[in-house]
């Protein structure tokens, strides 16, 4: 079903209000968390249940970046923006995955210190069903967040459900530490850290990666399933050239079709608006298409590189 611009911009508005609001929700899961997991930690002189608070607060932190880009985000297009302001939520995206790797970097510092110091963490049966807590916290937290993530198609909500699974697994190394610690394994506290350190590497590297593709204008769209459909709306005898660019739930498009030169300017537009309409119904994502009209040439004229437009 074709919607007007109004009506698309209305939509992505009470979109990014949806989004701010899971934020704000899993902000508040995170710093609980985060604060059960430091003192208990700090309290212990445990490396890997410190290093796994100091990831559950990144991922508060990455929320409060979320909040903010989202209300930047949700702007509609101005004189400076004229596409709109939606590529500043991929920009909150690069942040969280910055973050991950500043704590990534604090967490193999803490590790190594750890083992070169032979410092010992001391478990308790309190730590341990504190961080069985969390860990159910943050289960929840994941599959809240990554459900309307995809609901939303929120490559934001998508990357912090992504930041916080990290941290279930983070949480469940520790637990195997804190196991092994009170087994006689003191130097698994440390070892275990370095491992949360890899791991956490790993999951910033595909939230950069995410981002990046957005900001780089990474197509969006297949270009010939986009000519298949254009070629099926009356009066185009060719598409070429189609181009995609945006986020996963706001895609811009641009292509070339030729018709028939005989057509007055007003019939050439009239194909134009009806290959629009096509693409929007074919592409809820969709929310602007531009069509630049050319006379069909025959191939003499494309090996001279003639290309007059009907505009």
């Amino acid at each position: 079903m074709d919607t007007s611009p109004a009506e698309r911009s209305v939509a992505l508005q009470q979109r990014s209000k949806r989004i701010r609001f899971v934020l704000l929700a899993i902000l508040l899961a995170n710093w609980v968390v985060a604060g059960a997991k430091l003192i208990f930690g700090l309290i212990s002189q445990s490396a890997a249940v410190t290093a796994d608070g100091l990831h559950s607060f990144i991922d508060g932190g990455s929320n409060v970046l979320g909040l903010v880009a989202m209300g930047v985000a949700s702007r509609p297009a101005d004189d400076d923006h004229p596409y709109g302001h939606g590529k500043f939520e991929a920009l909150a995206s690069l942040g969280i995955g910055a973050m991950i790797g500043i704590g990534m970097l604090e967490l193999g510092r803490m590790a190594l210190d750890s083992l070169m110091h032979d410092r010992h963490a001391q478990v308790t049966p309190a730590m341990a069903v504190v961080m069985v807590l969390t860990l159910c916290v943050n289960l929840v937290v994941t599959r809240v967040e990554g459900h309307y993530g995809r609901k939303y198609k929120s490559s934001l909500l998508l990357a912090d459900a992504s930041h916080t699974m990290s941290d279930v697994f983070v949480t469940l190394a520790v637990l195997a530490s804190l196991g092994l610690v009170a087994m006689g394994y003191p130097k698994a506290d440390g070892i275990i850290a370095l491992g949360v350190m890899v791991f956490v590497a790993w999951v910033a590297y595909g939230i950069v990666r995410q981002a990046v593709g957005i900001l780089s204008d990474t197509a969006r769209l297949d270009p010939a399933q986009v000519a298949q459909h254009t070629v099926g709306v009356a009066g185009v005898r060719s598409c070429r050239d189609v181009r995609s660019r945006g986020m996963e739930e706001s895609v811009y498009v641009d292509l070339k079709i030729e018709v028939d030169p005989n057509l007055t300017t007003a019939q050439a537009h009239e194909v134009a608006d009806r290959v629009e309409r096509t693409l929007h119904a074919a592409y809820p994502q969709v929310v602007d298409v531009v069509v630049h009209v050319e006379p069909e040439h025959d191939n003499a004229d494309r090996a001279q590189g003639a290309t007059p437009h009907v505009s």
